[in-house]
């Protein structure tokens, strides 16, 4: 949850965040979102936190919102977290092989082959090693 009010960028016609480089379009529903989130965070008006530049400011001095606290939140407003992540999780290995997303996002290579097989994927001939490519893997 380190995302920062800088990392929204409004200075051209769209808006822009900053998740790398280059930064992602958003499409207008969700933009409108995240400029109000932007402009009316909360937890501000603390000492703590009157300057902070977190998106999503935490309880703590200088600290953002860690995703332990937010993730209640975002199912009490009724927001699937859970299938959320299992949709991005295969759109991912439908775009690159599921070692890559395994070692992008800290997984567990079978763990991803089993999103790959489950979302009917057809990275099948990968190899994700030199070695792997040496053996004709």
């Amino acid at each position: 949850m380190g995302l920062t009010i800088d990392d929204i960028d409004t200075t051209g016609s769209d808006v822009l965040l900053r998740l790398g480089d280059p930064p992602t379009p958003v499409p207008a529903p969700v933009a409108e979102l995240l400029l109000a989130l932007r402009d009316q965070r909360t937890n501000m008006r603390t000492a703590t936190n009157r300057n902070a530049r977190w998106l999503f400011p935490g309880r703590r001095a200088g600290q953002p919102l860690t995703t332990r606290t937010i993730a209640p939140l975002i199912r009490d407003l009724g927001v699937p977290t859970i299938p959320g992540r299992l949709a991005a999780l295969h759109q991912l290995v439908l775009q690159a092989p599921a070692p890559v997303i395994a070692q992008a996002l800290g997984f567990h290579h079978t763990t991803t082959q089993r999103h790959h097989a489950a979302a009917g994927g057809t990275w099948n001939r990968y190899a994700p090693t030199a070695a792997g490519q040496a053996n004709g893997w």
